[in-house]
């Protein structure tokens, strides 16, 4: 049949062997049935890899193949779910024409709620929550919630929106998606009907309850890393294809000492409560071995390294964080929360109940630049040229603070914001010389002076010269301007 097909395909001008083709593909294809739910995996699949941006449209193409490829011969009126009646070859006017109710406009607007029981009525929630797809509201949402790092009141909104309240043009849209993703056919200016679903994750009904996400959870991840190697994480045809390259400065001699410590923080993470620990640190500033004593939060990969994050004592015994590179520590005691010696701070907030958590430092982290986020938080401006900025800067993700701002805004900052009338004014001098035309920016970064400044920003900026002047912190930018006078009589003479 299949040879068939292709010989026949081609005799486009022949009226009789092309329906005898597509009577043979209607016989064949409606035997497939799509009763999937709509679960993280499948989801993700359907959203191209990118679930955060495009979750309402993963949810209404799941409805789309339950509207296609569902048990034959239901409606989605009311609470069913299943395949309407369609031919197998459809345009989008079939489709529309079958799916919505009689009186469903037909123009590019949004449609307005015309008639309670049409589709485009119902919201996201009710497509999902049903008698008929058995998915647990509360299960459903918690592991959306942990794989997108979609906030919940954010999830809530997009719930209540009518899944279909949608124009013409994006419905249209759902089409060729499907068809790209190998759901549909398209040809003679029709869509049809597949013979074989493309791969995909599958998840029966029975499987719906869950209570976590499968144990290859990625959310620890960047969501575009995440989408990379779900899709690429398996061989193609025999061949692996995808290569993740990470800067990893730890040597190989200490290799086995840190999973040895990565190992023992796990096995301390499971006892409840977590103990404290005493650590025992070669501090590369401080040049000499110390012994602090903590609570461990949680562990952190951060430019070429892992660091565990950690609250009570520091090395230098001036912040109550600190980032422990997991290669410098030579020695970890547990400890018990009884133990004498622990510090004030951490008897305290044991005591109170208070202890942090790994999402204490993700939230000091979104609100400055930095990976030292115990640091304090000072303005950053910056000045690039505008073509590199243009090629290289624009359009990329910083930190949630870096912004684009005017020229006027930050001659407005530097009055603000610099209080030492002589730098304020030996700013403004210099930026009075500067291109209104040149490309600025703002961004709060982890800074106090320029012993106990974030390391990994100041290499990023070097990276940007001489592309980039910094304009504030000062003492930043006099660093700055000593470095460069160093290096300049490096290569000047």
């Amino acid at each position: 049949m299949g040879r068939s097909y292709t010989h026949l395909e081609g005799v486009s001008s022949n009226t009789m062997y092309l329906n005898i083709v597509i009577f043979i593909e209607i016989r064949v294809v409606s035997e497939l049935v799509f009763q999937d739910v709509p679960q993280v995996e499948l989801l993700q699949c359907l959203g191209r890899g990118y679930l955060k941006q495009n979750l309402l449209r993963a949810i209404r193409l799941w409805v789309w193949l339950r509207s296609l490829y569902g048990s034959e011969g239901a409606s989605l009126y009311g609470d069913n779910q299943d395949r309407i009646i369609l031919d197998d070859s459809f345009s989008y006017a079939d489709w529309r024409n079958a799916f919505f109710s009689p009186t469903h406009p037909k123009g590019e607007e949004i449609p307005l709620v015309h008639d309670s029981h049409c589709p485009c009525a119902k919201t996201t929630a009710q497509w999902l929550f049903n008698e008929k797809t058995g998915i647990v509201a509360s299960q459903w949402q918690k592991s959306i919630l942990a794989y997108t790092g979609i906030d919940a009141s954010t999830l809530d909104k997009l719930l209540q929106q009518r899944l279909f309240g949608v124009t013409r043009r994006s419905l249209q849209a759902d089409l060729e998606i499907l068809a790209q993703l190998g759901w549909l056919v398209y040809k003679y200016q029709k869509y049809y009907r597949v013979c074989e679903f493309p791969p995909h994750p599958i998840t029966a009904k029975d499987d719906v309850i869950i209570t976590k996400i499968a144990a290859y959870e990625l959310n620890f991840m960047h969501e575009d890393l995440v989408a990379i190697a779900e899709y690429h994480s398996q061989k193609i045809n025999g061949v692996q294809r995808f290569f993740l390259k990470l800067d990893y400065v730890i040597p190989r001699s200490t290799l086995d000492a840190v999973g040895d410590w990565e190992y023992e923080l796990r096995q301390l993470w499971a006892k409840t409560p977590v103990p404290p620990i005493e650590l025992t640190y070669g501090s590369a500033k401080l040049r000499d071995k110390v012994d602090c004593i903590v609570y461990p939060v949680c562990i952190y990969y951060v430019q070429r390294a892992v660091y565990l994050c950690a609250y009570g004592q520091s090395p230098g015994k001036q912040s109550d964080w600190y980032n422990f590179r997991l290669d410098h520590i030579q020695s970890m005691i547990p400890l018990d929360w009884t133990n004498p010696n622990l510090p004030v701070n951490l008897q305290q907030q044991f005591q109170q109940t208070s202890l942090p958590s790994p999402d204490d430092i993700a939230l000091k982290m979104s609100k400055a630049w930095g990976f030292d986020f115990y640091l304090p938080s000072q303005l950053m401006l910056l000045r690039f040229e505008k073509e590199f900025c243009d090629r290289y800067v624009k359009g990329t993700e910083r930190h949630e603070t870096f912004e684009e701002i005017s020229y006027q805004q930050v001659q407005r900052l530097i009055k603000r914001e610099i209080k030492q009338p002589q730098q304020q004014q030996a700013l403004l001098k210099i930026l009075s010389k500067r291109s209104p035309t040149d490309a600025y920016y703002q961004v709060f970064i982890r800074y106090q002076d320029n012993e106990h400044r974030d390391n990994n920003i100041v290499m990023r900026l070097r990276a940007w010269q001489p592309k980039v002047e910094v304009l504030t912190p000062w003492d930043l930018r006099q660093s700055f301007a000593a470095d460069i006078a160093t290096q300049f009589q490096l290569y000047h003479n």
